[in-house]
């Protein structure tokens, strides 16, 4: 096995980092940096197909092509339910949410769930919950997945390599914001579909395509006596290598260990909501279109992207296994530490095992660009989103007269203490990982967001849903997961030669039924609680409600004509405003320029004016590229709006031209099928 990489894909690499630094640049030249809607949302200015791929890479981390083939490897194309959920609930996010945050004109999640419900403890605690998440289950697992593809391609220092590619991608993040955080992550989706389409090509000729995948992988049995006597280990019955008889399956039956199908429609699907529909990251994204229509158009690119994973992903991964059935099946907790260093299982290994085995040299440097795009573009969409929430719904709400470039700079330095948080989390997460890590994070995370999911869609279709009822419905909610999910590291899984002496609702019940309870439960309490107390006021739900919206929207054809008139008028009153200000600044007398004359030095000399010039030249030009390479413009503190920039109207970012809704609706329809028929396809 090539454990190291040749000269040629060393050379990839560093052209790929080339290759990104100077298209991060260019993006930061190009951006409007200087006010915090610029920084925090690109000046919503992106188009549909740079959002629409930065949704895709964003969501397409290391952590997937680690953790999506490792699945595959272990179980099949069960994992691949994930992604075609995601096909369907990017759909329910354009159509929704999106246009009910736009017009309640938030940054953040937490300000959503301040101006619909009032008050701060909904806005705080949701704030404080989604930087947990993002800490230790994101970050962790996106650190950890780099690094083990880096081991196992490069044979580098962990900690040298992940902090390298950190501060690589902070730098962008700090100084760029979501402008360059969009602009490279639109790169980074060309590179890493057109390699892992690479990889995928090359293992499929490999096995022999779809058919011979399907034969060789329902025998792919790792050699027992040949590694009992290679490595001196001992196989226990219990520890299961053969392939699961439905491997070829997604949904699978009530009582599966990896994707029941009640489980995964009545829980993991409400609870994928939070991410897809309320998560910084993915909703931060779709703010910075233009428009409404640009907002939906990139919800249906990134739809239709996400077929892709199950094939560029999952499959290889199965492909993994039966190339190195040997290595990936261990047969012991002693043969996994030897192969992995992991008593839970290798498979996390099979996608850079299966890089490094079959793809010729100059490819393998691609793939390592790939996984290195993959790993950066998660994380930087996470430092971005950590520090928007940070600043607008903590630190804002203490320092209520922050200006415009305090809010920034708070932001960049909150990103410099995430990425100190990252390494310093490293070994924990080094320990705790192990087995299938994509299922990991789904268990982590099933049991902490299905309240906020709740939340969530009480809060945009139900317009009695009031702050009390949805405070203790969360804390109810956030309670009992919370409680779950620190049973679940009490009583952590045995090795598989081990006796399983764990209580029965900790083993027998999967995660998702868990997670389908929190659910229904938090919902439940909280449409009693709304019912039992006083309703919500008619401010706080005319423009945070679906309800409030289609009233808007009811009402603007009516006002469209006499909204015209009053920009025509307003428009002329700007520019009468500027010709007097132009004809002031020319009637200006020269008189008010004051003259200053030498200055006394010390000794007793004269110092000229031409050196206190030269001086005042050569600072500002020195603090003027400073103030670039941060974002920081002169105008950006002139500015007296609320958050430093002006903000479109509502109706504008609202405003869908006919034939293009027609189109968009087409789209709709057309993506929501191919998700539909790719479930029902790939599970009968």
């Amino acid at each position: 096995m090539a454990s190291t990489m040749e000269a040629a894909d060393i050379a990839v690499v560093a052209m790929y980092f080339v290759l990104v630094l100077c298209f991060g640049f260019f993006a930061m030249w190009r951006a409007n940096r200087g006010t915090v809607s610029g920084y925090f949302l690109a000046g919503r200015s992106m188009n549909w197909m740079m959002i629409g791929a930065s949704l895709f890479v964003s969501n397409i981390g290391s952590e997937h092509f680690i953790g999506l083939a490792g699945s595959g490897a272990a179980s099949g194309l069960a994992v691949a339910a994930w992604e075609f959920n995601a096909i369907l609930l990017l759909q329910l996010l354009g159509w929704v949410f999106i246009p009910v945050y736009i017009h309640s004109g938030v940054y953040t999640m937490p300000e959503y769930l301040s101006k619909r419900f009032g008050g701060k403890r909904l806005k705080v605690f949701f704030a404080c919950l989604t930087l947990l998440l993002y800490i230790f289950t994101k970050l962790s697992v996106d650190l950890y997945s780099g690094a083990l593809f880096i081991q196992e391609s490069l044979g580098w220092n962990l900690y040298v390599s992940v902090i390298l590619l950190i501060t690589m991608t902070a730098l962008l993040t700090v100084t760029g914001g979501l402008a360059a955080v969009i602009y490279t992550d639109t790169l980074q989706a060309f590179l890493m579909i057109s390699g892992a389409l690479c990889l995928m090509g090359i293992s499929l000729a490999k096995v022999g395509g779809l058919e011979g995948l399907h034969t060789r992988y329902m025998n792919a049995i790792p050699n027992i006596t040949a590694i009992e006597l290679k490595s001196n280990v001992t196989y226990t019955n219990s520890c299961h290598v053969l392939p699961k008889p439905d491997s070829f399956k997604i949904l699978r039956g009530p009582m599966d260990k990896d994707l029941p199908w009640p489980a995964f429609l009545l829980g993991q699907t409400p609870a994928s909501i939070w991410y897809w529909c309320a998560d910084q990251v993915i909703v931060q994204r779709v703010l910075a279109a233009r428009n409404i229509a640009h907002a939906k158009g990139s919800t249906l690119m990134a739809g239709v992207l996400k077929v892709l994973p199950m094939f560029i992903i999952v499959i290889p991964g199965m492909i993994s296994r039966v190339l190195f059935a040997d290595e990936l099946a261990c047969i012991s907790p002693e043969h996994c530490m030897q192969v992995c260093n992991s008593k839970a299982g290798c498979t996390n290994i099979a996608y850079p095992r299966l890089v490094m085995n079959i793809m010729p040299v100059g490819l393998r440097g691609l793939m390592m660009a790939v996984m290195l795009a993959a790993l950066m573009s998660d994380l930087d969409s996470i430092f971005n989103s950590a520090s928007t929430i940070f600043t607008l719904d903590i630190y804002k709400m203490v320092r209520r007269q922050a200006s415009s470039k305090e809010l920034m700079m708070v932001g960049r330095l909150f990103v410099v203490f995430i990425v100190a948080v990252s390494i310093a989390w490293v070994p924990f997460v080094i320990e705790l990982q192990g087995g299938q890590m994509f299922l990991y994070i789904q268990e982590v995370s099933d049991y902490l967001t299905p309240p906020i999911a709740a939340l969530f869609l009480l809060g945009v279709l139900w317009k009695r849903c009031n702050e009390t009822g949805a405070f203790w419905g969360g804390i109810v909610g956030f309670l009992l997961g919370a409680t779950r999910l620190i049973l679940a590291f009490v009583y952590r899984e045995p090795d598989c030669d081990t006796t399983d002496d764990r209580p029965s609702f900790i083993k027998d019940i999967h995660f998702m039924y868990v997670a389908a309870v929190l659910f229904w439960v938090s919902g439940l309490v909280t449409v009693v609680v709304s019912l039992c107390t006083n309703p919500p006021s008619k401010e706080q739900i005319a423009t945070t409600t679906l309800w409030g919206l289609r009233n808007r929207n009811t009402h603007a054809d009516a006002h469209s004509k006499e909204k015209g008139d009053d920009d025509k008028l307003h428009q002329i009153s700007e520019e009468t405003k500027k010709e007097k200000t132009s004809d002031d600044v020319e009637m200006k007398p020269s008189s008010q320029v004051v003259q200053t004359g030498p200055e006394i030095l010390p000794n007793g000399h004269l110092e000229s004016q031409h050196t206190h010039k030269h001086a005042g030249r050569v600072k500002r030009r020195c603090v003027k590229c400073l103030d670039w390479f941060c974002g920081f413009s002169k105008s950006s503190e002139e500015v007296d709006s609320a958050f430093g920039d002006e903000i479109r109207s509502v109706t504008e970012m609202l405003r869908e031209p006919p034939k293009t809704k027609i189109v968009l609706n087409l789209g709709l329809l057309l993506v929501c099928t191919l998700g539909v028929f790719l479930f029902v396809y790939f599970s009968l």
